[in-house]
Order: structure tokens, then sequence, then C-alpha cells
């Protein structure tokens, strides 16, 4: 006990006396800790501010009336809900327990602002509905104005209201898909907020809802049931049961709340949440890396102290102890204030997104034991963790080491080093090759990818001193003895070298790997609509998110029309089991979509498709062992089954889907109809320019979507992806934040460690500015060394993970390299270098020389 609490008041003392060592080692871990802190807090308060809005808002409801079967598709979990037929209200309202009970006829509705442009849907969806009479069932409250009581009378959430900039007494137009033109009476809020986030929805008389949102009068989603006095949720629900037909449920209003919630904002903030938790992630890896470097030159440095104290009878665990209560106390100190900054950083996120259009609903901050100890302990353990081998070196200080003239650190490229690095990279490329190549699997290409970077990290002493050599060649020539002396100083300790750019490495690495990988995906994109779209002009949904309302089906009919116009189709969206298994259906007219888009080579003929005829990729016909004249059953979300015969087995399904079926066979089935891309094809002799204002003119009258050239309907598919980018950048710009602390830090230490060899330089005639120029440079030399080894690996990891998605999956993914981003990239690395080294370079300079050539 003795023992230990003497290592422990060393270090203690040590850390007193040496605060400035750790500096960037608490800086590390508390930018890391506060990161992770942050998003976990952040999740739970986003999650417990859904959970009372919705709880608000559905707190009349005690019970829901719906269709008991969904389709679901693998892009749409959620599934298509058969509708319950609106005749069951009456026989609802009868039953004992029962107060009240209102049809809730659901579907997509965009609505255009004041400037003509539509609101949301880019994500989150915009809706429209019938505006519910009883108050307590209707989830949304009445803010401004009256309910609509007239055909083209509408209430709209608040949130809509301001996004679009209009008000009570305004006309706009609801895009159903078919336009109609609507008259705000009132504003409305979801349980006392503007609106579900960017969620937008649009009140109309039951009339109308019947008329816009349904293939049919008389069919609602959901039956809403308010229960009588005395009468709990469940007793409802058991009363209801009987009465309701067959493949017609009762849920309790708590059930349907949490499922909404789910379907909202659970999949959403489980998906926002793990994308922040990656960036975590990836700053602590960059933290350790630096962390770890700083103990080991510390280490280092401490070699002869270390040995005294081994002299004195201290006992290796002793000194091993010592250093590993410094960074102990150094974890507890920085992951506290980084625990304190994250419930900071989280509560300025949830101001901020309003002001950037993300209006999450307000509440108090939520913090629960999960976000206070997890970062507490993942900052405790990155941190000592990083220190331990270190420290284990200082337990194996000789006691002979005191008479030791110097205690820098020589280590450098050994040759076990080299051979493990060399059979650690021979394994990442082959497994990343086999999982490219051979056997087409993104898991088994992530293993080669991890082994690679790990590769990267045991290689780098052994490549450091080669690349630093090359690297900084050029600077003998353009800086003369200082760029010599900067350019040696980095070669001094290859291994050091090598940790210090690790984190910068790791960074840069991530960072060209998004880019990559996104540029892939564009020129993907843009090889998609080359290759498969042969039409002249594309009118489209959104291409990022899953928000709007779609293209009114008569809107290719009208262009057909036109006397510029050859073929015109529109390709819409339904979904079906097809042999027990949920897939999305393309709907579309046969003759002119076999027209308008590449198929490649297809068996049998679109023509004949009629009613009962199914066309399917060669991919899935291969997969389902079916071929033209065979037969598969559908069974569609209205609960009707029916057998469709194989009439074509086309090439390509990047456009088109792999299962297409006419709008004829559609038509029983369909819910609210829509396109989500018309496909126009020009006459001979028709300029691009004048077909597209003709396009234009007429597309309109249709809610005035917007009309594009193939190249630009291409740019716009890609669209969400520079938005990505732009925002995985700004997440990284922590990770290399930290990657500068560790070069800075570790220069700094250098600093320390040269102080006699700066103040001998300083007297035998070297200039301040040389010798700060000198520090900067050896900055660059890590930093560029750091970069070029980043940009490697994360050129190589982008090109593993888009072959591996292009061989795992049916689409045809391609490869492309942006040469300009990554010059980007590479200059901004090596202007975080020099930025680095110069507080560093400051500090060295004001050395005075004789002090420092009295220095031990």
């Amino acid at each position: 006990m003795s023992s230990l609490g003497a290592s422990a008041r060393i270090s203690l003392s040590s850390l007193r006396g040496h605060k400035r060592r750790f500096a960037g080692t608490f800086l590390a871990v508390m930018l890391g800790v506060a990161f992770l802190a942050g998003t976990l807090v952040m999740g739970d308060t986003l999650r417990a501010s859904f959970d009372t809005m919705f709880g608000n808002a559905t707190s009349g409801t005690d019970a829901v009336v719906r269709g008991a079967d969904t389709v679901t598709t693998p892009d749409d979990s959620q599934g298509t809900r058969k509708p319950v037929s609106t005749s069951l209200v009456g026989r609802i309202e009868r039953t004992d327990g029962v107060a009240a009970a209102a049809p809730n006829i659901q579907g997509a509705g965009q609505l255009l602002g004041r400037d003509g442009e539509p609101i949301g849907g880019q994500g989150p969806p915009t809706l429209a509905g019938n505006w519910i009479g009883d108050a307590r069932l209707n989830p949304y409250q009445l803010a401004t104005g009256r309910a609509p009581a007239a055909s083209g009378e509408v209430v709209i959430n608040r949130g809509a209201a301001e996004s679009g900039n209009l008000k009570v007494g305004d006309t706009t137009t609801l895009r159903t898909p078919d336009p109609v033109r609507v008259k705000i009476v009132g504003l409305a809020t979801f349980g006392g907020e503007d609106g579900m986030a960017q969620t937008t929805f649009t009140g109309m008389t039951r009339a109308d809802a019947e008329k816009y949102l349904t293939p049919k009068p008389g069919e609602a989603s959901t039956i809403q049931v308010r229960a009588g006095p005395g009468v709990s949720e469940r007793e409802l629900v058991d009363a209801l049961t009987p009465v309701l037909p067959k493949g017609v449920e009762a849920i309790t209003g708590e059930e349907s709340a949490a499922e909404n919630t789910e379907n909202i904002s659970g999949q959403f903030l489980s998906l926002f949440t793990s994308f922040l938790l990656v960036f975590s992630g990836v700053a602590l890896l960059v933290a350790t890396f630096s962390i770890h470097n700083t103990f080991a030159i510390v280490v280092a440095q401490r070699t002869r102290e270390n040995a005294l104290l081994r002299a004195l009878g201290a006992s290796r665990r002793q000194v091993t102890a010592s250093t590993l209560v410094e960074a102990s106390a150094v974890a507890v100190v920085a992951s506290a204030a980084g625990l304190v900054g994250g419930i900071g950083i989280a509560a300025g996120l949830q101001a901020l997104f309003p002001a950037i259009g993300f209006p999450f609903p307000e509440g108090d901050v939520v913090i629960s034991a999960l976000s206070m100890l997890l970062p507490l302990a993942v900052g405790f353990v990155v941190c000592v963790g990083s220190a331990l081998l270190p420290a284990v070196r200082a337990g194996r200080t000789a006691p002979l080491a005191a008479l030791r003239e110097t205690a820098v650190d020589h280590s450098g490229a050994s040759r076990g080093r080299s051979f493990a690095g060399a059979v650690l990279a021979l394994v990442a490329v082959g497994l990343a090759l086999t999982g490219v190549l051979a056997s087409p699997s993104v898991w088994l290409a992530g293993a080669g990818a991890v082994l690679a970077l790990v590769a990267f990290v045991v290689l780098g002493p052994v490549a450091s001193s080669r690349a630093v050599r090359i690297i900084g060649g050029p600077l003998d020539r353009l800086r003369g003895v200082t760029g010599g002396l900067a350019r040696r100083n980095a070669l001094r300790s290859p291994k050091r070298t090598a940790a210090t750019a690790s984190a910068l490495m790791i960074g840069v690495a991530v960072v060209s790997l998004f880019t990559v990988f996104g540029a892939s995906l564009k020129a993907t994109m843009d090889q998609t609509v080359n290759r498969s779209f042969a039409g002249d002009i594309a009118i489209s949904t959104p291409g990022f998110g899953a928000g709007g309302s779609g293209l009114s089906p008569k809107l290719a009919p009208a262009l057909a029309e036109r006397p510029e116009v050859a073929t015109a189709v529109g390709l819409g969206k339904g979904a079906a089991e097809v042999d027990g298994e949920g897939r999305a259906l393309t709907v579309t007219d046969p003759g002119p979509f076999a027209k308008s888009f590449d198929l490649g080579k297809v068996d049998g003929s679109l023509d004949a498709l009629g009613g009962h005829g199914i066309a399917i990729t060669r991919a899935e016909a291969d997969k389902q062992d079916l071929k033209v004249g065979s037969t598969a059953q559908l069974r569609f979300a209205d609960g009707t089954k029916d057998t469709f015969t194989v009439r074509a087995v086309f090439g390509r399904s990047e456009l088109a889907g792999d299962y297409v079926i006419s709008r004829q066979a559609w038509a029983p089935h369909r819910a609210q109809d829509a396109d989500s891309l018309v496909s126009v094809t020009f006459k001979d002799g028709v300029s691009t320019a004048e077909g597209k204002a003709a396009i234009a003119k007429t597309a309109r009258a249709y809610g005035n979507p917007d009309v594009q050239t193939r190249s630009e309907y291409a740019r716009s598919a890609a669209g969400g992806i520079d938005m990505m980018l732009t925002l995985v950048y700004a997440l990284l710009a922590l990770a290399v934040l930290i990657a500068l602390l560790g070069i800075a830090n570790t220069l700094t230490l250098a600093v320390h460690e040269r102080t006699r060899e700066l103040g001998l330089l300083r007297a035998v005639g070297q200039t301040r500015a040389q010798l700060r120029a000198m520090v900067r440079w050896e900055s660059v030399l890590v930093a560029a060394f750091g970069t070029a080894g980043g940009l490697a690996l994360g050129g190589f990891l982008g090109w593993v993970l888009v072959k591996a998605s292009d061989g795992a999956t049916d689409s045809a993914f391609a490869f492309a390299l942006p040469p300009t981003r990554l010059v980007v990239v590479a200059l901004v690395g090596l202007a975080a270098g020099a930025l680095a080294g110069l507080r560093p370079a400051r500090r060295a300079a004001r050395l005075d020389v004789l002090r420092a050539i009295a220095t031990e």
C-alpha cells in the first residue's frame, strides 16, 4: 500500500511540475470524449422529445383499427398496409366502451411555398389527410384560424407555413400528386410543436381526402377510437376485436404511438447517432496514437530519472505504476471535462438544428446513466491503454541507465517489425482481393481493410525513414542547411515520426476513403443514366430522401400528345409479395417503357404483359428459378392474390427495377397513384432547348416539377452525395484537429528534449528565423508522411469498398478517383503540418542560448 502511495505521490508531483507535457494528451482525450458524450446525450434528448411529442399528440386516441397484413420490401421495412372500410365506423361506435370513432385518411401531399418551390421532400415525408373533427382524436391541434369546411380549404402545420412563407388566407398548390389549388384556413401544431421535425401535414375535408388520396371513396388508412369513461385501452381493444371483420385488427393507442415514434424518429435517430458514433470512434482512434506517442516520448526522456528511482530501490512495478497513475490522472480529469463539454455540445446542437432547417422538437436535455458512464469509461480506457506499453517500458529501465549521457529514444525499424508488417500487408491484400474479386463480400473486404490499417501502422517506422528522405530531398536544395537539419531531425527516430504521423494518416485516410467513395457513387449515377436512360428529358422526384408526393400519372400521357414528343412514359412504384417474398414493383406502360430505357438483352416481349403478365431481371429470374412462361403468385397489400405469367426477362435493372408490371395489372390494387420518373424522347429534328421549353410549359399545369436534360438528371440524382461529403468533412475535422494536437505536442516535447542542441545551434550562428523554419519544416515533413500514407490507404480502401459493393449487389458500381479533391486533401494535410509547427517553433526560438547550452 505504501509503495503504491509513493508511486502516486511521485506521479502527481511530476504532473504538477510538467503540466505542459500533457496538454496535448488532455485536449485529445477531452475532445474525443466530448464528441462521444455529445452524440449520446443528443440521441437521448431527441428520443425523449419525440416520445413526449407523440405522447401528447395521440393522448386522446385509445385504440387504432387498421388492416392486419402488410407487404414489406427490402427498401421499405415499414411496409404497405391494407386500408380499412369507413363503413366500420358505425359498427365501432355502437360497441360498448366506445365514446367516439373517426376515419383517418392519409396519403402523400406536397405543398408549394409562396415562391412556387416545394416544401420539404428531402427525407421526412410530406403528408396529407382528412381533418378529424374530434379534437381529442386529432393528433393535430388548431393553433390559428379554423378547420376546413368546404372543398379546397386546408389546415397546414405551422412549421410548413414558416418554411414556405405562407399564412392563413393564402392560396397555393398541393401536389397529391395531381395539383390541387387550396386555400389555407388554419395553422396547426403536433403535440405542441410546429410539426414532426421536417414532416409537413395538410389537413383537408374528408370528401377531398377521399377524392385525392384514395383510389375510391369509403377507404381509410386507420380508424381512430376514443374510449368511454372508465374504460382502459386494453379493455377497449378486447371489446373491439370480436366485432371486426377478418383481416382487420385493433391495437392500443399506446402501441400505435410507440410504432409511430419508431417509424418517424426511431430509425432515423438510430442511423443518425450510429453515423456520429463512427466519427467519435475515428476521433478516439486518432487520439490513441497521439496519447501513446506522448507517453512514449515522456518515458524516453525520463530514462535517467526512472533509472535513478530503480537505483534507489524502486521496483519495476512501482515505476510502471507511476506512469499509469499519471495517465489515470490525465484520463479522469480530461474525461470529466469532455463529459461537461459533450453536454454543452448536445445543448448547442439542439439549439442549432432549427436554425439550419432541422426543427427537432424542443425539450430539456436528457442525460442517461449510459451517456454519463460510457464516455468516462471510454476516455479512461483509451488514455490508460495508450500509456500501457510506455509504462511497461519505463518499468524495464535498468538502474545503470542513470549513468548514460542521453535519454533520447533511438528506437527504429527492426527486422521483426519489417517481417510482421510485410506478413500483415500480404494477408490484408489477400483478404481484400478475395472479398473483391474471388468471392464478392463486403465483410471479407472490410476485414482486409482493417488489417491493411494495422499493417500501415506496423510498417510506419520501416517506411518513415525512406519516405522522409524522399519527401525531404528537395528541402536540402530549397532551404539549404535549415532544410537539411529539419530532414535529419525527422529521421532521428523513425518510430516516433511514424507514431506522430499515424494519427494524421488515419484522419486523412478516412477523408480520402469517403472522397473516393463519393466520387465513385457520382460516377455510378452518371454511368447508370447514360447506360439505362434512353430519353432526352427526365422529370423526377427528389433524388435524395423519401419525401415528396411523386408525379401525376396524367403527366406522361399529356406530354405524349405534344407535337415535339415521340414517346413519354412514367414509372410508378408498387409493392407485392412474389411467391412469398416482398418485392418492389415498377408500374409502367410496357410499350413506351421498352423504347425509353435500355434493358439489355430481352427474352420474351414486354408488350405482352397485359393484365396478368410480369417482366423480371435475369438476376432475379435465376434466383427464383423462373423463365419466360413460368408463373408466380403475387399477393398485394389489399389482401388479394393473383397468378402472373413471366412474359419477359431483361438484363438491366438500374432504373427499371427488378419487377415490372403494367398499369392495367396494378390498377385494381393501387393506393394513391404516383410516378417517380417520367422519360421523354423527342421527335427527330427537335432541339433539346426547344423540346425542354415545350415540356416545361405542359408540366407547369401538373405541379411544376423540375424538367431536366439527361446530364442535369444525372447530376441531380447524385445531389445528396455532396451534402453527405460536406457533413463527413465537418465531422472529420475533429479527428484532424486531434492529429494536429499530436504533432504539436510531439514537437514541443522534442524541443524540450533538444534544448542543449538548439542552444548550440544558436551559439554557432543559427538565427531565430532559421530555428523557427527548421522546426516548422520538420512538422511539415511529418505531416507530409502522414498525408501521403493516408492518401494511399484511403484510395486503396475506397477501391476495396466500391469493388466489394459492386460484386456483392446487383447494381454496377463505377470506381473513380477525384484528383482535384485529393490534391486539396493533400494540401490541407501539409497546411495542417505547418500550422501544428507554429507554436513549437516560436517556443524554440525564444530559448535563452546560455541556459540552453547549460541544460543537462
